[in-house]
C-alpha cells in the first residue's frame, strides 16, 4: 500500500473515532439531563404511570314510607368485573380461554360478555350493555354470582387473571304488605356521557362514569341527594396491569334517606282493590258493545286533603322496578314500552289522561253558581236536550223533571248541565270567530287546575286538557291540512264513512266552537282530559275550604346518621275564589250522592253518620272505546280516587275499591268503626318523622311528636 493510501485509511479511522466519540458524548449529555436536571419530573410521572385509580361506588339513600318502614333499600351482590387492560394483554387464544371460564362461573354469554366490555360510544358498543365507566376501572360483567362460584374467581387467581369478584350494593325493593309502588318510587339506570361531562362542568363531583341515577318517580327527583358520593381507591399496578398495592384511599359516602307521605299498608290495599277493580271488570259484560270490558288500565290517588301529600298512589299496568338491578335486557326493556303489554312505564295517576265524565260536574256547580246561577234555580232533567239536530241524552240518570243543582249532582242528571251550557254558550260564545269569548265553566275549570300540571314531586307529569275556543282554533291549524288532504281525494274504500265526513267537517269549519262542545264540556265530555291526581287535588280543594295544593310525596330528607337535612312542607299554589256558601252547598250535594245518589248502592252499610263520605261517580263516554269508570271521594281529611279506563260504569266498577280503601283508612267491618283497626294509626297520618338509630334500626314517629 503507498504512503497516500496509509494516510487516507489512517483520516478515516479518526474521523470514525471523532464519530464514535461524539455519540458517546451526546448520549452522556442526554442522560444526564434525564437523571439529573429533569430526573424528578420524570420520576414523578413513571409513578404516575404506575398508579390506577378505582372507584368505589356509595351506598345510595333509603326510600322510606312514612313511619319509616323501608320501601327502596340496598342488598349486597357478589360481583365478577374484568380488568380489560389485564385482558388486552393475554394472547388471543388465552383471552378466549378466560371468557369461557367467566361464563362458567357466572352463566352469561360469552358474546354478552364481550358486548358488556365494550366502552360506550365505540361503534360496536350496544346501547344498554356496553361499559360507561373509567377505562382503568374492572368492568362489571354479571351480578348475584352464587357465592360458590364467586370465591373460585378468588381462590384460583391463575386461572382468572384481571377477573376480580367482590361484594357490591345494588338496590332492593322490600315491598312491606307485598306493595309495588313503581311509579311513585322509580327505577335507576347508568348515566349517559352527556349527564356525566355536565355534571363534571358544574363541578360536581357525586358522579362518575359507573354511576347509576334516577330515571323516574322520587328516585329522579330526589337522586341528588340519594346518590351519595363515590369513594376512590389509587392502587399501584406492573407492567401488565396487576395490583401489586394501594397508594391512597378516600371512602365513599352514603346517599340521604328520602321519607315519603306514603303508607305502606294503605298503599297495599290500594293496589289490591284497583287490581280487584280491573279483573273484575274484564269478567264483566258492557251491554254497550256486547263484550266484556277491556279495562286495559287503572288508577287510584289517596291523599290528605288538608296538605296535598299523597298517601297512596297505584297505576296499573305495572311493573317490577327490579329489573332494571344490574342491567335490563332488550326484551324486558322492550315490553316496557309496548303497546300490546299496555305501556306499563306509563304512570296513570300522574300520565294518563281521560275525560272525566260526571265527576267534572262539581266543578261546573261552582261555576254556574258564581254566575247567574243560584241554589233555588230548577231546570229541567229531561231525558234528551236536542242541540241544533242532535239529541244529547242522559247515560246515568233517567228523566227527574225540574231539579235543582243538589239533586243534579246526586242524580248525575246530564241534561241539567247540557242546559246550563247552553245557556252560557248562547248568552256568551254563539260567535264562532270570538276566541275570547266569556264561558264561566271554562274559567272555573281552570280556577281549579285543570288544564296545568299539579306540580307534584314526581318527574313526567301529564298537563290534561281544557278544550276550550283557544284549544280547539289552536288544534284546528295544526291538523286542517291532514285532514284536508283526506277530504280532498276520493272515497275509494280504505276510509270509513265517519272518518271521511269528519274530515270534510273538519277541513272546513273545525276551529269552531259549537254548541254541541259547549255542553259536552259541562259534563266533563269532548276533548277535555285530566289526570286522576288533578282530580283528587281538586276535590281536595272542596274538602278543605278551596286551597290548592302542590301534591307531594317527600316528607323529609335525613342524613346517614340521623340529621334532619331538610322537611318539605305542604306548598300552596292556588286559592279558589268561591263563597263559603257555595262549597258548602256542593259538600252537601256529594254527601247526597254517598247517600241517596249514584253511590249509594255501593255503600249500603256503611256507618255514613259516623264516616260522612262525599262523593261523585263518573262514567266518560270516548269514541271508539267502551266508558270509563271513575268515582272521586272525600271527606275532612282524605281523598280518594279511582278510575278504569274501559272499565264500565262509575260505582258500578270502582264503588266496592272505594268502599274498601275507606274502610282500610279508618278500620271499618260492617257498620263499626274501629281506629285500632286503621291501616294507618290513629287513623291520620302523622306529623312527625322516624327515628333512624345507629344500629340501622328505624322507629316510628310517636303521636307526640307534633313539631312539624
Amino acid at each position: 500500500m503507498s504512503r497516500t493510501g496509509e494516510n487516507r485509511s489512517r483520516l478515516r479511522l479518526v474521523v470514525v473515532q471523532a464519530l464514535v466519540f461524539s455519540l458517546f458524548a451526546t448520549l452522556l449529555v442526554r442522560l444526564y439531563y434525564l437523571q439529573v436536571v429533569d430526573g424528578d419530573q420524570y420520576a414523578a410521572q413513571a409513578a404516575d404511570q404506575s398508579v390506577r385509580e378505582v372507584v368505589t361506588q356509595p351506598q345510595r339513600g333509603l326510600i322510606v314510607d312514612d313511619v319509616g318502614r323501608p320501601l327502596v333499600a340496598n342488598r349486597t351482590s357478589w360481583v365478577v368485573s374484568i380488568d380489560r387492560g389485564t385482558l388486552a394483554k393475554l394472547p388471543d387464544d388465552e383471552q378466549r380461554q378466560l371468557l369461557q371460564r367467566v361464563r362458567t362461573v357466572t352463566d352469561v354469554p360469552v358474546k354478552k360478555i364481550q358486548r358488556k366490555l365494550v366502552t360506550c360510544g365505540d361503534d360496536d358498543a350496544v346501547i344498554g350493555e356496553c361499559w360507561n365507566g373509567s377505562p382503568f376501572q374492572p368492568v362489571p360483567v354479571a351480578s348475584d354470582v352464587p357465592q360458590p362460584m364467586a370465591l373460585r374467581v378468588l381462590e384460583q387467581p391463575e386461572d382468572f387473571p384481571g377477573v376480580t369478584a367482590e361484594q357490591q350494593s345494588l338496590r332492593a325493593y322490600p315491598a312491606p304488605y307485598g306493595i309495588n309502588a313503581a311509579h311513585v318510587l322509580g327505577y335507576l339506570s347508568p348515566v349517559t356521557g352527556e349527564e356525566y361531562d355536565a355534571a363534571k362542568a358544574d363541578g360536581d363531583d357525586s358522579l362518575n362514569g359507573a354511576s347509576v341515577v334516577g330515571r323516574a318517580g322520587v328516585e329522579k327527583e330526589y337522586d341528588s341527594w340519594l346518590r351519595g358520593m363515590p369513594g376512590y381507591t389509587s392502587v399501584q399496578v406492573d407492567s401488565m396491569g396487576r395490583v401489586i398495592g394501594d397508594a391512597d384511599e378516600v371512602e365513599a359516602q352514603p346517599g340521604d334517606t328520602l321519607v315519603t307521605s306514603l303508607d305502606a299498608r294503605v298503599q297495599s290495599v290500594v293496589e289490591q282493590q284497583l287490581a280487584t277493580a280491573i279483573s273484575t271488570a274484564r269478567a264483566t259484560l258492557d251491554p254497550v258493545t256486547g263484550r266484556n270490558y277491556v279495562a286495559d288500565s287503572g288508577a287510584a290517588v289517596v291523599m290528605e286533603a288538608k296538605t296535598g301529600r299523597i298517601v297512596a298512589m297505584a297505576s296499573q299496568p305495572t311493573y317490577d322496578p327490579s329489573v332494571w338491578v344490574g342491567g335490563i335486557t332488550n326484551k324486558e326493556l322492550s315490553r316496557l314500552y309496548s303497546k300490546a303489554a299496555g305501556e306499563p312505564l306509563l304512570g296513570r295517576a300522574t300520565q294518563g289522561q281521560f275525560a272525566p265524565g260526571s265527576t267534572w260536574k262539581p266543578f261546573m256547580t261552582a261555576g254556574a253558581l258564581t254566575h247567574g246561577y243560584s241554589t233555588d234555580t230548577h231546570l229541567d232533567c229531561s231525558s234528551s236536550f236536542r242541540v241544533g239536530n242532535r239529541d244529547f241524552k242522559n247515560y246515568e240518570s233517567g228523566a227527574y223533571g225540574s231539579i235543582d243543582f243538589a239533586k243534579a249532582l246526586e242524580v248525575s242528571c246530564n241534561t241539567f248541565f247540557y242546559r246550563v251550557g247552553y245557556d252560557y254558550w248562547q248568552r256568551f260564545g254563539s260567535d264562532v270567530d270570538d276566541v275570547k269569548a266569556k264561558d264561566p265553566l271554562v274559567d272555573e275549570a281552570k280556577a281549579f287546575g285543570f288544564g296545568s300540571r299539579t306540580g307534584i314531586d314526581i318527574p313526567g307529569e301529564a298537563p290534561g286538557r281544557i278544550a276550550d275556543r283557544e284549544w280547539k282554533r289552536s288544534y284546528w291549524k295544526q291538523m286542517r291540512s291532514f285532514y284536508c288532504d283526506i277530504a280532498d281525494k276520493p272515497q275509494d274504500g280504505t276510509t270509513s264513512d265517519f272518518v271521511y265526513k269528519f274530515a270534510q267537517e273538519f277541513c272546513v269549519e273545525g276551529y269552531a266552537y259549537r254548541a254541541g262542545d259547549a255542553v259536552n264540556f259541562a259534563i266533563g265530555q269532548g276533548d277535555t282530559i285530566v289526570t286522576p291526581l288533578q282530580l283528587a287535588r281538586a276535590y281536595a280543594a272542596l274538602s278543605n275550604g278551596g286551597t290548592l295544593y302542590a301534591p307531594r310525596v317527600a316528607k323529609a330528607v335525613v342524613s346517614p346518621d340521623g340529621e334532619v337535612l331538610r322537611r318539605f312542607a305542604p306548598k300552596k299554589t292556588g286559592e279558589l275564589d268561591l263563597p263559603k256558601s257555595v262549597i258548602d252547598y256542593i259538600d252537601q250535594a256529594l254527601q247526597g250522592v254517598t247517600r241517596e245518589g249514584t253511590m249509594a248502592w255501593k255503600m249500603g252499610g256503611f256507618p255514613l253518620d259516623q264516616v260522612p263520605i262525599r262523593s261523585k261517580t263518573g262514567s266518560a263516554e270516548v269514541y271508539g272505546k267502551q266508558s270509563t269508570s271513575w268515582v272521586a271521594s272525600y271527606d275532612d281529611d282524605y281523598v280518594v280516587v279511582m278510575m278504569v279506563s274501559q272499565g264500565g260504569t262509575g260505582s258500578g266498577t270502582s264503588g266496592e275499591g272505594v268502599r274498601a280503601i275507606w274502610e282500610a283508612l279508618y278500620g271499618i267491618d260492617g257498620e263499626s268503626v274501629d281506629p285500632a283497626n286503621a291501616a294507618i294509626a290513629g287513623t291520620t297520618p302523622p306529623s312527625g318523622l322516624p327515628t333512624f338509630m345507629d344500629d340501622g334500626s328505624i322507629l316510628p314517629p310517636t303521636r307526640s311528636e307534633e313539631d312539624e
